[in-house]
């Protein structure tokens, strides 16, 4: 079976998020089923150098934005299909801001161009090369299920993964020309979204199939706390949802192997993680003869992961003798917080603004626990390293971090089946008594450690989740 994903972004090609990463990581779970995805994605300036690689295999004249081609090439083991215009990606800073942290005003067109030489692949623009299944993921390829339709076509059918349904892709009506799109189908039952083009909206009116990445945020979605006002068009396509639950690239992310850690472990010699704890202290500024646990923070720094509540949070967690790593970027408030809050309490709070995946590594070898106190979460990724790496997760009870995660409750513990600690109120209040118990668990190291072999024993690769889109992909393809 052929599938035809499209994406704005790919791991390890181009990467804001988790979308990435599950982009660049599918394929490769789905081969051993018989699958054969190839990535449809822009070729931004880092793949420049893949296209000489490949082999040209489609022209456009007329998408969105201008003329562009099609280089089919593989990188890394990821089958690509770059969609080469440089009027629309040969752009400095990041993939969808300038320099100054401000959306490029072309976004729609841009991703519009995407969308529409997706369903024109699918229409057979590359000679010998015809999906099964079109597979969209998030708003920046949400077109691709609307072109479809737009030309007349039911095959072939098409999935549309949510991955966060906060980002949907808002752009007037005057883009419906640029864009290609059908004037009369600008109405609140199609592209209209409150007086504006919907490009989430639209493809999920659309598409054949609706995913997101996990059960319990499939639910949340069709609530108006959770939705972001789309709650009532996934209501009425309530039988086209589903959620499956992401996974990770266990070779990659592997405490056995990990070039990123001073000193690799498995579940059978966890007292060499201290070596890697003394690696992280060292990197952080942080005292390496502190006896409580080490938190770390892998994260953006917004309000949607409830930094804001972990930062009023701080003084309660050092006075309670723990100390905290912070990795991230993302609002400047919280950035200036973090940066503070080491100056506030030196050795007992480190921070590193940015992102450093070999940091990113060390701290999940290093680190006690995870902190991830989400107020929605679709998946989450970095519970599921910590899971891989025994640095137990501390999450709020949200989306796919509810999922993953088993609570160290009396009956969890009793069982030896607790991987973590998950609380329900997302602020300084309830970020402070959950690290409360995580103190009071922490003071017994056998306790701790059978936590630890619990969660390292949970299975967070793609195994399972693969399988699940291959069913999915099964009940649609002819």
């Amino acid at each position: 079976m052929q599938v035809l994903m499209v994406a704005s972004e790919c791991a390890p090609f181009a990467k804001t998020g988790g979308l990435a990463d599950v982009v660049g990581a599918l394929p490769a779970a789905l081969a051993p089923l018989g699958i054969e995805a190839r990535v449809l994605m822009p070729a931004y300036p880092a793949l420049f150098p893949l296209l000489p690689e490949g082999e040209e295999v489609a022209r456009f004249d007329n998408l969105p934005g201008g003329a562009g081609r099609v280089v089919r090439v593989t990188s890394r083991g990821v089958p690509l299909l770059l969609l080469d215009m440089p009027q629309l990606f040969d752009r400095p800073a990041g993939l969808y801001i300038d320099e100054n942290g401000t959306d490029w005003a072309d976004n729609p067109i841009r991703f519009g161009a995407l969308s529409r030489a997706a369903a024109w692949i699918c229409a057979g623009a590359i000679e010998g090369y015809t999906p099964d299944v079109l597979h969209a993921h998030d708003w920046q390829a949400a077109l691709a299920p609307v072109y479809l339709k737009m030309d007349g076509r039911d095959q072939p059918p098409s999935v549309l993964t949510i991955h966060n349904i906060a980002f949907q892709g808002l752009c007037g009506p005057e883009a419906l020309g640029p864009l290609g799109l059908k004037g009369d189908w600008f109405h609140p039952e199609a592209l209209e979204y409150y007086g504006q083009i919907g490009f989430l909206k639209s493809g999920l009116v659309f598409t054949d199939r609706i995913t997101t990445v996990s059960p319990t945020y499939a639910r949340e979605i069709l609530t108006p706390e959770f939705g972001m006002g789309l709650e009532g068009v996934l209501q009425n396509r309530g039988a086209a949802l589903s959620g499956l639950l992401n996974g990770i690239d266990t070779e990659a992310w592997d405490p056995a192997a990990d070039a990123a850690l001073p000193r690799p472990f498995e579940a059978r010699s966890l007292k060499r993680k201290a070596e890697n704890r003394a690696a992280v202290c060292t990197r952080m500024g942080l005292d390496p003869d502190v006896n409580g646990p080490l938190f770390c923070v892998i994260s953006r720094l917004t309000g949607q992961k409830g930094l804001d509540a972990l930062l009023e949070a701080v003084p309660h967690l050092v006075n309670r003798g723990a100390q905290l790593a912070v990795l991230g970027t993302g609002a400047p408030d919280l950035e200036r917080g973090f940066v503070q809050a080491a100056e506030a309490f030196p050795g007992r709070v480190g921070t590193v603004i940015g992102y450093d995946e070999t940091l990113a590594h060390l701290l999940q070898g290093g680190s006690d626990a995870i902190l991830i106190p989400s107020r929605f979460e679709p998946c989450g990724l970095t519970q599921l390293y910590g899971l891989r790496y025994g640095t137990l997760p501390v999450v709020a009870r949200t989306g796919g971090l509810a999922d993953t995660v088993i609570d160290a409750n009396a009956a969890a513990l009793t069982a030896k089946a607790a991987t973590g600690f998950v609380f329900d109120e997302v602020s300084a209040e309830g970020i402070a008594q959950v690290i409360d118990r995580v103190v009071e668990v922490y003071s017994e190291p056998r306790v701790w450690q059978t936590m630890q072999r619990a969660a390292m024993k949970q299975p967070v690769g793609w195994e399972r989740s693969a399988r699940g889109y291959a069913d999915l992909y099964a009940s649609l393809a002819p």
